[in-house]
């Protein structure tokens, strides 16, 4: 029985890796829709510049989407594009209208806690299964991340 799969992993692994892929793709989709909806609502004295910044990090989330899509692909799963499937499964909730740019910020930064903790699972299992294309995707979105998540917290304070 072949083990193995097209790509030279553990096919049993890789089924793992794409179901965490496909909860990790659902929190994305999740946090991208509620980022536009910062863009889009936001107001006040720092509208100016939270609105770029929304938008620049909604562009950034829409990139990583299809990026965690095509991995689930490669990886021999199916990605999940249910928007319903996505609300279900989502650990990151679709927040309401939010237009206080502090309040904004403060849920952009409790995603990120989400993600990275998912990120960190993912890059574990995949380190474990010498899957080197899915551990530099989530080696590289969580320094991006850790990042971002200095700049929020700084623009908090």
């Amino acid at each position: 029985m072949d083990t193995l799969s097209s790509i030279g992993l553990d096919k049993t692994k890789s089924k793992e890796l794409a179901d965490l892929m496909n909860d990790l793709l659902a929190n994305y989709s999740v946090f991208y829709q509620n980022t536009r909806g910062y863009h889009w609502n936001i107001k006040g004295k720092k509208f100016f510049e939270l609105h770029i910044k929304f938008e620049e990090l909604y562009n950034d989330l829409f990139i990583k989407i299809d990026e965690v899509a095509e991995r689930v692909l490669t990886l021999g799963g199916i990605p999940n594009h249910a928007f319903s499937k996505y609300q279900t499964q989502s650990e990151i909730k679709e927040s309401g209208e939010v237009n206080d740019g502090d309040n904004a910020v403060k849920q952009i930064l409790d995603a990120f806690s989400t993600l990275i903790k998912k990120q960190r699972v993912i890059l574990d299992l995949s380190a474990e299964i010498a899957d080197e294309g899915t551990n530099s995707l989530m080696s590289d979105y969580i320094r991006e991340q850790e990042k971002l998540v200095w700049m929020y917290s700084a623009f908090l304070d």
